[in-house]
């Protein structure tokens, strides 16, 4: 499978109307086992990127999991001098109107701890919350860069959506929900990372249309192969290292 260099911004994405990652597409995320030697083999050239400069980074977990499977994003971010830490919270189990005060008041704890803004990764769920905490409290956060995360839609577009209907949850009442936040809008510069090729999130669903300083990055890997993808490090190493208004 040819690999796109993720240095290529996509600023001018197309408009299309998200649609649920069928059966098909759900079933192909087993190719993300594949992401895993690929990051082995591209080590070398991952730890000569761009160094970080002391600045904290919080790294959020993908829903239904916690801060194990962030071990290594956040290893190699360290490795780079970024003092990446998960979010603390356990598991990330879904309940966003709980958990938007909570990532909000870690990400500024964080911040008067360290005496200055600090810079949020989120994969997937974990990143729409990032991004929600930025715009919570955006004099706390500087860069909030997220892969696979729906901003539309909320769990609507996403292969997750059944569990939610099955507990009752109003889909639409959700998507109205994140539509309403949406039309405030992030003060905060975002790089939005996506891959075609997600079984999981409609990548349609991970294009911001709301946010003034929104960059969108198009890598090629499965959901869960995101968070092991090296074209996924690179992003994210190259833009934290650029600060606040790089």
């Amino acid at each position: 499978m040819a690999h796109a260099d993720p240095r290529d911004e996509v600023q001018d994405v197309p408009l299309e109307a998200p649609e649920r990652p069928g059966a098909m597409a759900l079933a192909r995320e087993a190719q993300a086992l594949v992401e895993l030697p690929r990051l082995l083999w591209n080590a070398p050239r991952l730890v000569r990127e761009p160094r970080g400069d002391g600045a904290p980074v919080l790294v959020f977990p993908g829903f239904g999991t916690g801060d194990e499977t962030t071990l290594l994003l956040r290893g190699y971010l360290r490795a780079l001098g970024h003092p990446a830490r998960g979010w603390g919270l356990g598991r990330n189990d879904g309940n966003v109107p709980e958990l938007i005060p909570r990532v909000a008041r870690v990400a500024s704890e964080a911040a008067d701890q360290a005496g200055r803004p600090v810079r949020l990764v989120g994969w997937s769920l974990g990143g729409y919350l990032a991004r929600e905490a930025a715009r919570e409290c955006p004099d706390a956060v500087e860069r909030v860069v997220t892969f696979g995360t729906p901003v539309v839609g909320g769990p609507k577009y996403t292969a997750v959506a059944p569990y939610y209907a099955e507990q009752g949850i109003d889909l639409d009442e959700i998507e109205a929900d994140v539509a309403q936040r949406n039309a405030v809008p992030l003060r905060t510069p975002v790089t939005a990372i996506y891959s075609k090729a997600d079984g999981v999130v409609a990548w349609a669903a991970c294009i911001d249309r709301h946010s003034p300083d929104v960059e969108h990055v198009e890598v090629s890997s499965t959901h869960v192969g995101l968070g092991f993808s090296p074209d996924v490090y690179r992003v994210v190493a190259r833009r934290l290292a650029l600060g606040p208004r790089g």
